[in-house]
């Protein structure tokens, strides 16, 4: 299955190179459809350049915290010299629609 989500133009650079190989959601109606296996193909917002990824491992997690303790910060999109912190997914996700959908860690690879 083919599944199209949108990238701020930071994360979908890091994932163009290779750095990035964690994508964070939550885990709601439209991701809870994601299989290992699938295909998504990210969009840029701004340029609307397109990438095709593999859904390699698919992790569900209560909150960002419990996620952000799982893995590496520059798997998850934060340069080697910044500071990762959980509550910066705020800026996407209220923590209401944390605690209503769960999170969902999408290991991807770049086709």
């Amino acid at each position: 299955m083919i599944h199209k989500m949108n990238l701020a133009p930071s994360a979908f650079k890091s994932i163009g190179i290779g750095k990035k190989t964690i994508e964070m959601r939550l885990y709601d109606e439209k991701r809870a459809k994601l299989n290992v296996g699938d295909e998504i193909v990210f969009e840029n917002t701004e340029t609307h350049q397109k990438i095709k990824c593999n859904v390699i491992n698919l992790t569900r997690y209560k909150d960002f915290f419990e996620l952000y303790s799982n893995f590496d910060k520059v798997a998850i999109g934060y340069k080697i010299n910044e500071t990762a912190n959980a509550e910066d997914m705020y800026a996407y996700y209220s923590p209401e629609q944390v605690v209503k959908y769960g999170v969902l860690a999408i290991e991807i690879k770049l086709i």
